[in-house]
């Protein structure tokens, strides 16, 4: 088969290790004689998967000890009225609107209590984080998106929001770069993108907020409940988990958070580079903004894009498309992502140039 390069913005690239370490243990897990899409959440080799998982992950991302971590179902979408259920309380919260993600957050959020936007881009179309914060020293937390897969803009510095819990849905970013956890409330992150597939959302919380946490909910809807049954109260999304510890394992064997991110870094820079210094293509981002995740970019005219987008699937490099809501082109280079790949793409869109202009 020839050999194709996952750009897709999610569900996305994940390590080939780690698929071919799953296809080894898929039939047999650790020689138990039953697959992991089998096994009962409540033995033991279970617990030692999730476990393990949540172990690598504080080592990982070096996370204090009075922080839970949590394994949820629902995606990022489900904590957009989950976090505003056990945190807002009827209360105010800000909010920082930096494109389509936020939005969607915010809009939940609404449901629960009063909405400061404390800042926004969207006068320039999200193509830049807002510096200048109207923050409200009464609210019950500030909520970011740290990285915008659409608009392809990224928070490179976090705003200090005193004793206001910060919190931040880092969906397309958690793992990719040293982030200092102390300085958040809580941070989740649908797994999908950079540390394992679809169907499991991590969540980072301070227990304190477990304890703030409303107790007018559903049983599923408090945070304080997965917290109390290591994320089994009810079924969890065994093979997913059993993925993000198999991904845990490989950025060990990356040499960690710091390794991974001089390489996004490296893997950032080619791709840029090669845009700033182009007739045919321009980014759509401010430059100081700029996601090292998501590079999004435009064709000098609609007509070249398109033919763009249509040799790149000839070529095996697939999800360039933007996102429909905006259009363009967009490369996802998640950690999965080998920087040969990048380098392809960075020939194959220097060859179309000189071809094309």
């Amino acid at each position: 088969m020839n050999k194709k390069y996952n750009f897709y913005a999610g569900p996305a690239i994940l390590p080939l290790e780690v698929i071919k370490k799953a296809q080894e243990e898929l039939l047999n897990l650790n020689g138990i004689g039953l697959s992991i899409l089998e096994i009962s959440h409540r033995s033991k080799d279970f617990d030692d998967i999730i476990n393990t998982a949540k172990d690598k992950i504080r080592n990982i991302l070096n996370i204090p000890d009075n922080y839970s971590i949590l394994f949820l179902q629902g995606g990022a979408s489900f904590q957009f009225a989950m976090i505003p259920m056990n945190l807002l309380k009827g209360g105010k919260a800000d909010y920082i609107n930096t494109g389509e993600w936020a939005k969607k957050a915010i809009k939940e959020a609404k449901l629960f209590g009063d909405v400061n936007i404390a800042g926004s881009s969207e006068d320039k179309n999200f193509n830049y984080i807002p510096e200048n914060l109207s923050l409200s020293s009464d609210a019950s937390y500030v909520h970011l998106t740290s990285n915008e897969t659409i608009g392809g803009i990224q928070w490179s510095e976090f705003p200090d929001t005193g004793d206001v819990p910060l919190i931040a849905d880092m969906s397309s970013e958690i793992c990719s770069r040293r982030i200092d956890v102390s300085k958040f409330g809580l941070i989740y992150a649908g797994a999908q993108k950079n540390i394992g597939p679809s169907g499991v959302t991590l969540v980072i919380i301070r227990d304190d907020l477990i304890e703030k946490g409303a107790d007018n909910l559903a049983t599923m809807l408090k945070y304080k409940t997965h917290a109390e049954k290591n994320s089994m109260f009810n079924t969890p999304p065994c093979f997913a988990i059993y993925i993000i510890k198999l991904v845990m394992e490989w950025i060990e064997t990356k040499g960690g958070i710091t390794a991974l991110e001089d390489i996004n870094e490296e893997k950032a820079k080619i791709l840029y580079n090669l845009i700033d210094k182009s007739n045919l293509y321009r980014g759509t981002a401010e430059i100081k903004d700029r996601s090292r995740m998501n590079v999004t970019f435009r064709l000098s005219t609609e007509e070249l894009e398109n033919k763009f987008l249509q040799e790149t699937v000839k070529q095996g490099f697939l999800g360039l498309k933007g996102h429909r809501s905006v259009g363009g082109c967009r490369a996802s280079i998640y950690n999965a992502m080998p920087i040969e790949y990048v380098n392809k793409l960075a020939d194959f869109m220097e060859n179309f140039e000189n071809h094309n202009t």
